[in-house]
């Protein structure tokens, strides 16, 4: 006799942001307002298809139960119920900030935007308290700024880049730093330095609306004329710092200008390769500092303006 295994789908269980859709606001499958948000930053067929997914799922035998959909939490007003934002892909840009390029041996003046990918399950909330990954003596830290789709699209233009963007948070990409230096000194490709097990921790996504960004970062805005709006969003701003401490000892200090390529400039770029959806990740590259942890260090990246990323690599 065959036995048939059937899985309960996680959708009928969690809030997520892309379950249902109002025309201005995200919903929760009760039909509350969760998140004010304009129905242009949200791919409506998206949310159809999953929809139909979920419905799918609880009618649909598999061999084996399948694995949870990996998921980051949106920081929501106080009072609120809980929403998560599901992962599609994790895009990450390498070598976008002049100094961690030159640091790496490279040239900032002939840098091109270079893409490479995680699973979307490498993703680790935080804080986050991790093993050392298997197979490397030499793990470095990267902190990054990781920009949340929430409109999909593809060969999107520069001046309509902003609209695909749901939010914003911090993220820690780990490299092997030792597996990526022998891949690059034989030609081969370099993944598994990169798409690891938990090598992906996050910190809480905030909404753009939530955020005081401006211009993509293209614009010469400071602080100061962000604080003069009187807004009681997250204060970001091109000048917004980014930066990682080890023991509380500060390792990379940068600012968010300090970006060869962009936000809207990446997403441009990207959307030219891929066709970006609904729950994309873009980790937009560190600066210069990056370098090893050990089993008992605490990492702590932030960006101005942004819940911080905190991960412990634990002692066996």
């Amino acid at each position: 006799m065959v036995h048939h295994l059937r899985c309960l789908p996680s959708l009928t269980r969690s809030h997520y942001l892309f379950s249902k859709l109002s025309k201005d606001f995200i919903t929760s499958s009760t039909g509350k307002p969760i998140v004010n948000l304009p129905s242009s930053r949200i791919n409506m067929s998206t949310i159809s298809t999953t929809t139909a997914i979920a419905t799918t799922q609880e009618t649909t035998d598999y061999v084996f139960p399948p694995s949870p959909i990996p998921s980051v939490s949106i920081q929501v007003p106080e009072g609120s119920k809980p929403l998560r934002f599901p992962i599609h892909r994790i895009y990450c840009v390498g070598r976008n900030y002049s100094e961690h390029v030159q640091e790496m041996g490279g040239d900032p003046t002939k840098s091109v935007p270079t893409f490479f990918t995680k699973p979307a399950d490498a993703v680790v909330e935080s804080p986050a308290h991790l093993k050392y990954p298997l197979a490397t003596q030499n793990l470095h830290y990267e902190v990054e700024l990781v920009v949340c789709i929430g409109k999909g699209g593809v060969q999107i233009p520069i001046d309509s880049a902003m609209d695909h963007i749901f939010g914003y948070a911090v993220g820690l990409d780990l490299t092997k730093r030792d597996l990526q230096s022998a891949a690059k000194a034989k030609g081969m490709p370099w993944d598994c330095s990169k798409a690891f097990d938990e090598s992906a921790p996050i910190g809480p996504i905030v909404p753009i609306e939530e955020t005081a960004l401006i211009g993509g970062m293209t614009t010469t805005s400071s602080m100061s004329d962000v604080e003069e709006e009187g807004s009681s969003r997250m204060l970001m701003s091109p000048q917004s710092v980014i930066q990682l401490s080890v023991n509380g000892i500060q390792k990379q200090y940068s600012s968010l200008d300090q970006m060869i390529w962009s936000v809207p400039q990446i997403i441009h770029q990207l959307s030219y390769q891929f066709h970006l959806q609904p729950g994309d990740l873009i980790f937009t590259g560190t600066p210069s500092g990056v370098g090893p942890i050990v089993p008992g260090d605490t990492i702590i990246g932030s960006v101005q303006g942004l819940p911080s990323v905190e991960m412990t690599l634990r002692k066996e």
